[in-house]
């Protein structure tokens, strides 16, 4: 019987992936659900380890914790956390199979990790994304983190990540890093939103009836703005973090006023002493797996690269579907009601179910909502004027804005690709994962202004392009058996189940929400 099922793979558990892995066992597939980390949810859903009771922390949680019950509980569903997929191997490209999946399972830092392979029938990539941050002088310093790094630490593990701090960059996701520090005990000084007014309102303004899909996001922004109320948290627009300084950490960040374009306002600079300051400026999705997989991608600008998708959430390789923001930054709402569409059509759900229609309507809105954030909080064009000779752009390789430049304006070599090798930029143990965008933007604008050199025969200069997608030890490479690595992985009931997930099944439905349709019929 389990042979005339579809087997689907669902890469990532944040809300895209486990909206998939319902959607897909709804539709009667078995399903393996493969997380880097220990437990679902990813950064939105984040909580801290004792905190397994969810029932106060809001209906969107609620919610949330009663999918996650009902996927990881399935007997259709392997549930693989701490586990990397750090290679997909593209098949025969008459055959329309998605790639195999390689798959090693145990703690990224522990040893004796475990060698699985997976060959589904269809693939669903929601691996999601991390904080892009825009360098400045001193953005290297010890104390300066990523938005979102600072929220894993304050909502993981109830760390502060100092007494005195500075939120700042552009975008919604600052209040609710605000808010988690504030919960951990830090002082948040202020937030800045490097916008200014008038951009931001006629972004958030434009066809405001499309608003009225988004009275959830409404309310979210409204507990934030009271909290910071609350705490008497300012919050200023059109100002940024131009530099931060410090002997050994970060001691004082220098603020400044912004025009539209993001250049400062000479005589507006002024500096405020912190112990921390947390940054972002948008998000990068994360594309190793999906060029991995040999999916087409869509370029928006030099720094903006997504995944394309068809109206079926289905990329350019057949079977292998992507859902949440590596086909766009639009929030956890969005991506989820894309991973509900993935997982059904992957599964073989009929595309005229109402399940179908549901998951699309959401869909659609949610890619609104994007264009409405994009609008609100596009990243200026002056921004590269922060920047100084010495500052480092490429934080593992230490490579400075005029290296970078003076490697641009050479005739010889101003490619991306001789850039790349003559000052290193991206070539270090992050493989340009913070940096690439960044880099690549520069190098855009400065290709702006001449030619360069044209580079033939050879592939794109992605940073997205690795053989090899995660980190792996050589002796773990070494040591993987071709000939066995098939045998490894059919993925399924013989996967044991992580010791301390509980066994019970709820039964806790609540016939009046619209995602309890896509929870998994146990009766199956």
């Amino acid at each position: 019987m389990s042979g005339l099922r579809r087997r689907v793979a669902v890469i990532g558990a944040g809300p895209a992936g486990l909206a998939a892995a319902a959607a897909a066992l709804r539709a009667g597939a078995e399903v393996t659900l493969i997380e880097a980390a220990d437990r679902p949810g990813g950064q939105y859903h984040r909580m801290p380890y004792d905190a397994d009771d969810l029932g106060g922390a809001g209906g969107v949680h609620r919610d949330f914790e009663r999918m996650r019950r009902h996927v990881l509980d399935h007997p259709r569903c392997a549930w693989w956390p701490e586990s990397t997929v750090w290679s997909l191997e593209r098949g025969d490209p008459t055959v329309p199979r998605p790639p195999r999946v390689h798959v090693l399972r145990g703690p990224a830092d522990g040893a004796g990790r475990e060698a699985h392979v997976l060959d589904p029938d269809a693939l669903v990539l929601a691996p999601g994304a991390h904080d892009r941050v825009l360098p400045f002088p001193g953005w290297d310093l010890p104390g300066v983190f990523t938005a979102g790094a600072a929220q894993a630490l304050a909502k993981g593990e109830r760390l502060a990540v100092g007494d005195e701090v500075v939120v700042a960059g552009a975008g919604p996701f600052l209040l609710p890093v605000a808010a988690s520090l504030l919960h951990a005990g830090s002082h948040v000084r202020e937030v800045l939103e490097a916008g200014r007014p008038a951009a931001v309102l006629r972004g958030w303004t434009r066809r405001p009836w499309e608003l009225a899909a988004q009275r959830a996001k409404a309310a979210e922004l409204a507990s934030y703005t009271s909290l910071l109320a609350r705490h008497r948290v300012p919050y200023r627009m059109g100002r940024a973090v131009i530099e931060a300084r410090g002997d050994g950490r970060v001691e004082e960040v220098v603020t400044a006023e912004l025009r539209p374009d993001w250049s400062v306002i000479p005589g507006t600079e002024r500096s405020r002493p912190v112990d921390a300051v947390c940054v972002s400026h948008g998000f990068t999705p994360h594309l190793e797996l999906p060029v991995a997989a040999g999916c087409a991608l869509r370029q928006v600008s030099a720094a903006e690269v997504y995944v394309r998708v068809d109206d079926d959430q289905l990329t350019s390789v057949p079977r292998v579907y992507a859902a949440g923001e590596i086909t766009g930054i639009a929030g956890a709402p969005a991506a989820r009601a894309e991973g509900l569409l993935a997982g059904w059509l992957a599964a073989g759900g009929s595309p005229a179910a109402p399940e179908s229609h549901l998951a699309r309507r959401r869909r659609d809105q949610g890619r609104a909502f994007a264009a409405r954030l994009a609008a609100a909080h596009p990243i200026g064009d002056g921004w590269p004027g922060w920047l100084r000779p010495g500052t480092v752009v490429c934080r593992c390789e230490g490579t400075t804005y005029g290296a970078l430049c003076e490697a641009a304006g050479d005739p010889a070599g101003a490619a991306a690709r001789p850039v790349k090798l003559s000052t290193r930029a991206g070539l270090g143990p992050c493989q340009a994962r913070v940096c690439g965008p960044t880099v690549a933007e520069l190098l855009a604008r400065r290709a702006a202004g001449g030619p360069g050199r044209p580079e033939t025969g050879l592939p794109p200069a992605t940073p997205h392009r690795r053989p090899i997608a995660q980190p792996i030890r050589l002796g773990e490479l070494a040591a993987l058996d071709p000939e066995d690595a098939g045998a490894n992985g059919r993925a399924s009931k013989a996967v044991p189940r992580r010791e301390g997930q509980p066994a019970a099944r709820s039964d806790t439905r609540d016939p009046q929400s619209d995602d309890e349709r896509w929870t998994p019929d146990e009766r199956r």
